[in-house]
């Protein structure tokens, strides 16, 4: 846990490093064609510096209205505020905030930069579909990547490298509802059409995007995360009945957005062409295993 912790620092410098100079080399180089020599290059990194804050600051809060995730109410969601704090007391972590997604896909999601303030989103699909050993498994799974750092780089991530894709995504759903997923015939005009086709047009981007937000997320992260999980549990079999639930419901849930689809616990976004449109391009972006494989890694251990 200690060197992933590391490593995922290091990831969180590389995206860093690569907004910075995004930013800040065409910045510099327009000021540069009136003469502003070295000045240019100062302004264009404070610039850079600005926005990056703002980016940072704002990420967590980007990521669930992202996912149009609401604070769960104590009284109304006792079970999960009572199984996230036995955990966070066994596992020496803060109690992250908590919210929830009202979407039947069973599916959740961590953020957040820091421990301090993480968050921990469920689907009411997820709270309907298990039982409270499963849901304990998946809030470890949620847990772990807190505890490990993974949720830092990710975070990040969504609004720095993938702002543009944020942009597209939130042109597309002006036309249709999560980026293609369900058709609304009623939105096909006006302003409507006008925001789908500047969406369709940025995302012609994802092939250079995709790769840069993997570039701060470790391959196996996953995979990984899944037995920090069950260790924090003390009980493979209560992850091994969540994800194979989950393997014979539909995870795609109507908030889901390609860059954000790496924090949550799997795909959110359609995959094939059955579950909705653009799974094409949705593909650019999918980092979780099948969750096939990782049924059969959990029942190896």
């Amino acid at each position: 846990m200690h060197d992933q912790l590391a490593h995922n620092k290091h990831r969180s410098l590389i995206i860093t490093v690569v907004f910075v100079m995004a930013i800040a080399v065409p910045v510099a180089g327009l000021l540069a064609l009136f003469g502003l020599g070295l000045f240019a290059v100062l302004v264009g990194l404070l610039v850079a510096g600005a926005a990056f804050f703002v980016a940072s600051v704002r990420s967590t809060a980007v990521v669930l209205k992202l996912g149009r995730a609401v604070p769960a109410d104590p009284e109304a969601y006792a079970r999960l505020h009572n199984v996230v704090q036995g955990l966070c007391v066994a596992s020496g972590l803060p109690k992250p905030g908590l919210y929830v997604i009202d979407d039947a896909a069973p599916n959740a999601f961590a953020a957040g930069r820091r421990r301090e303030h993480a968050v921990v989103a469920v689907t009411t699909g997820l709270l309907d579909t298990l039982d409270r050993v499963e849901l304990e498994a998946v809030l470890a799974f949620e847990l772990s990547q807190i505890k490990s750092g993974d949720t830092a780089p990710g975070t990040l991530a969504v609004t720095t490298v993938g702002f543009k894709m944020l942009l597209a995504d939130w042109c597309v759903r002006g036309k249709w509802w999560n980026g293609g997923r369900l058709g609304r015939s009623d939105r096909s005009g006006g302003d409507a059409a006008h925001l789908g086709s500047i969406g369709l047009a940025l995302l012609a981007l994802s092939p250079l995007v995709a790769p840069l937000l993997h570039l701060g997320l470790a391959s196996d992260r996953v995979v990984r995360t899944d037995i920090f999980a069950v260790e924090m549990t003390r009980f493979p079999p209560g992850l091994i009945a969540a994800l194979e639930k989950l393997s014979l419901d539909s995870t795609v849930v109507h908030a889901g957005t390609r860059v954000a689809a790496h924090l949550w616990l799997a795909t959110p976004i359609a995959m094939t062409e059955s579950e909705g449109l653009f799974a094409n391009r949705n593909r650019r972006f999918e980092v979780h295993p099948p969750l096939e494989e990782r049924i059969a890694a959990l029942r190896e251990r």
